[in-house]
């Protein structure tokens, strides 16, 4: 593996959301962690400590803040932690922004989750983010502080260039998947179609109609995360029936909650594709699944960082 150096002054921590992606992120830049603990107290109250010292370090702190609620508190203190401890700068390496999905008032009475994310995330002393493929793009503008939101599409297109796919089509499996399918489909060189979906309640997904020629071609369905699979699986059986060949999944945030090993077990899938940005347990697994790493794209955002430079090259 090719490391790609990082200048001195600079430092990373892990939460225990996901150690073995800041493990390979750490390896990738050549570095080791720097060590921290986190415990329990009997009645389950963090505690976080730094066991190094941080005064006057760049600071890049990586932990994914998917469900249990656990992961953001930790990640707070960590950030808090670093700050008492006069760290010059802190990024927060986001690589999954739990509670996206809540992002606006849509029915009355509700908590715009998103948005209060972000606030403690600043309140807590953070100076900068760090993401991959947000839910929804205007989400930087959640934060007050510079944010760069890098895409995971570039890992995963590689992996499809490689396969002897025949006639792809990037099947977005609703209208809000579009531009992502579409970005896809470009890098790819393939057509797209859309399906038409109604969700008549929260993780319910109805497919209605599939917009495009799918007959005899494989498919590519390409989402930002998979949640339960129920839109997943319901697009790849509304593609079957209209004589699609081979089908493909892929994502970049891997929740796979409830029924979703379940669900793509019984599905007509050939492949689920997914980044390491969630650590996903073994007994979530569906055997479809495939894992790509994000830590080479997250250490090249680190040191580009690091050494003020631009991360625009990342999306290509």
């Amino acid at each position: 593996m090719d490391t790609l150096p990082l200048a001195p002054g600079a430092k990373i921590i892990s939460g225990t959301a996901n150690p073995a992606l800041a493990d390979e992120v750490a390896r990738h830049l050549g570095v080791e962690l720097a060590r921290t603990t986190a415990t329990r107290f009997s009645d389950g109250e963090i505690f976080v400590r730094i066991d190094e010292n941080i005064r006057g370090s760049d600071l890049f702190i990586i932990q994914s803040t998917n469900p249990p609620a656990d992961n953001i508190l930790e990640m707070l203190l960590l950030i808090d932690a670093a700050r008492r401890a006069s760290a010059h700068r802190i990024t927060c390496v986001l690589p999954y922004f739990g509670y996206a999905r809540q992002d606006r008032k849509d029915q009355p009475r509700v908590a715009i989750a998103a948005k209060l994310m972000a606030n403690m995330i600043q309140a807590a002393g953070a100076d900068r983010v760090l993401g991959i493929d947000f839910h929804q793009h205007q989400l930087q503008g959640f934060f007050d502080v510079p944010v760069d939101h890098l895409y995971a599409a570039p890992v995963l297109t590689a992996h499809y260039r490689k396969k002897d796919l025949k006639d792809l089509v990037v099947v977005a499996p609703d209208v809000g998947a579009a531009k992502m399918a579409r970005g896809f489909a470009k890098r790819l060189d393939a057509s797209l179609a859309i399906v038409d979906k109604r969700r008549p309640r929260a993780n319910v997904a109805e497919v209605v109609n599939v917009v495009g020629d799918v007959a005899g071609r494989d498919c590519l369905i390409a989402d930002d995360m998979i949640d339960t699979a129920g839109t997943m699986t319901e697009a790849a059986r509304a593609l079957k029936e209209l004589g699609a060949a081979d089908i493909y999944v892929c994502a970049t945030h891997a929740l796979l909650s409830g029924p979703a090993k379940e669900r793509f077990d019984a599905a007509p899938i050939k492949e689920v594709t997914v980044t390491d940005s969630v650590a996903i347990p073994e007994s979530r697994k569906p055997h479809q699944l495939h894992v790509l790493s994000v830590g080479e794209l997250l250490s090249k955002a680190i040191r580009f960082t690091h050494s003020e430079q631009s991360v625009s090259s990342l999306f290509d």
